[in-house]
């Protein structure tokens, strides 16, 4: 692979809100979300955001979790929750 393939952009929360907020309806700047995995509740905007070509992996700032898969297509965002126990607006 080349060395831009394996590369991604580590930015915080707010990287995503724009794709997050269209997929759920709500403002997500200062969205909660709570961790599956360590019960770790935060806003958003404080979450670690690793971004590729490929999309974006939220991850939890706390025990570095995912989150929330996001992955915007040409016939809209897919927006997976997987470690996401509930993300309130």
């Amino acid at each position: 692979m080349s060395d831009d393939a394996q590369r991604t952009d580590r930015l915080d929360g707010n990287a995503v809100a724009g794709a997050l907020g269209a997929a759920y309806g709500i403002d997500v700047t200062l969205a909660v979300v709570r961790c599956v995995s360590c019960g770790h509740t935060d806003v958003v905007a404080r979450t670690r955001v690793h971004l590729s070509p490929m999309g974006a992996v939220v991850r939890c700032a706390a025990c570095d979790a995912v989150l929330v898969v996001v992955v915007e297509r040409p016939d809209g965002t897919l927006v997976s929750s997987p470690g996401a126990s509930w993300v309130r607006g």
